[in-house]
């Protein structure tokens, strides 16, 4: 067992207790060379302002390591590293319960996993761990649009799927975003439980990343509607964006009937406040990028519905295929190094 992972396994058997929290909020932070940064952690400590924050860096192969800790509310706390004083200075506010770690004089050297940990107040060897803030250096040269936010595209559950197998499959693509760090995940509509979903690689696509996630529904859920979020660190709006897809009995009923495409997508979004939940229809892309709901483009057209429907079981069959596929080379070659390697040794 690593190091991390041992941290972690005493953190969940800790919080289990109902203990101190730490929370990162910032799945990731990214920064330009030389520039400064900062990384937040939030402490539920019912003796904060004496409570010591400690901060770990875990970047890519290498092992966990300190950084820094700070105790006072008053005394910033202050490190060198690499021989620059002042590389990372943790600081406490006891307004917001809250630790700030900035990371001074960025290179590429700093990217990877920050951590803020507090120690449980009834066990002295026990450390909290939050969950990780991804740093993410980026050149100064890199030319990059002004929206790195994901853009995302629906694909709703084809007839045939509901009809063959008594289930419909959401499927959320979300492309032309940067940082790389993205967290996706499903719920019911009015429900806080997260549901079991698929999720896809994260894949690079020139200088932006792409990835799609999918969720099932059984037939018991097929009438509620359901919402796939998305935390990103370029989001413009809101921290996590929210993608509300109709019930897949709304879906198989516009299929049926054709309906007033004018009720259920709001045209004119100067209308509706950013606290309202707003049903976006897929237009052009820029419409797309701060929808919270996503409806069918032309609910009145049939066969464009059953079109964009069979589309999208298609893709993900294909999606499958191709997984299948990888699998079954990567097992190929395995084999063949391990026969060959017995060959030699023989």
């Amino acid at each position: 067992m690593s190091v991390l992972e041992a941290f972690t396994f005493l953190s969940f058997w800790a919080l289990g207790l109902s203990l101190s929290r730490v929370e990162q909020s910032q799945i990731s932070v990214s920064a330009e060379v030389k520039k400064s940064v900062d990384i937040n952690c939030k402490i539920e400590s019912t003796n904060f302002p004496t409570e010591a924050v400690h901060w770990y860096r875990q970047r890519m192969n290498q092992a966990l390591e300190h950084l820094i800790f700070v105790s006072s509310v008053t005394v910033p706390a202050q490190s060198q590293i690499g021989g620059k004083s002042n590389k990372v200075v943790a600081r406490k506010n006891s307004q917001t319960f809250t630790s700030t770690l900035t990371v001074n004089f960025i290179e590429k050297e700093d990217e990877g996993i920050y951590y803020c940990a507090g120690w449980n107040s009834h066990s002295r060897w026990i450390k909290i761990f939050g969950e990780g803030t991804k740093l993410i250096v980026t050149p100064p040269d890199r030319n990059l649009a002004a929206d790195m936010s994901p853009k995302p595209t629906i694909f709703l559950p084809s007839i045939a799927e509901i009809n063959l197998h008594n289930v419909g499959t959401y499927l959320c693509l979300l492309e032309k975003f940067f940082p790389n760090a993205i967290q996706v995940y499903w719920k019911e509509k009015n429900d806080n439980r997260v549901l079991e979903s698929m999720q896809g690689n994260t894949v690079k696509t020139d200088d932006t990343y792409m990835k799609f996630s999918w969720l099932t529904v059984s037939e018991e859920s097929m009438g509620k509607e359901h919402i796939c979020f998305v935390k990103h660190e370029k989001n413009r709006v809101e921290p996590v964006q929210e993608i509300l897809f109709p019930s897949i009995n709304e879906v198989v009923s516009s299929a049926v009937m054709p309906t007033d495409s004018s009720n259920d997508c709001l045209k004119d979004e100067s209308k509706v406040s950013d606290s309202d939940s707003r049903k976006a229809c897929v237009r052009n892309e820029s419409e797309v990028t701060n929808s919270t709901k996503a409806c069918l483009k032309d609910e009145s057209n049939t066969l464009q519905l059953q079109l964009e429907n069979t589309s999208a079981y298609y893709t993900y069959l294909l999606l499958l295929l191709k997984s299948t596929l990888y699998f079954a080379t990567v097992l190929s070659c395995l084999f063949r190094r391990t026969v060959c390697s017995s060959g030699k040794t023989s």
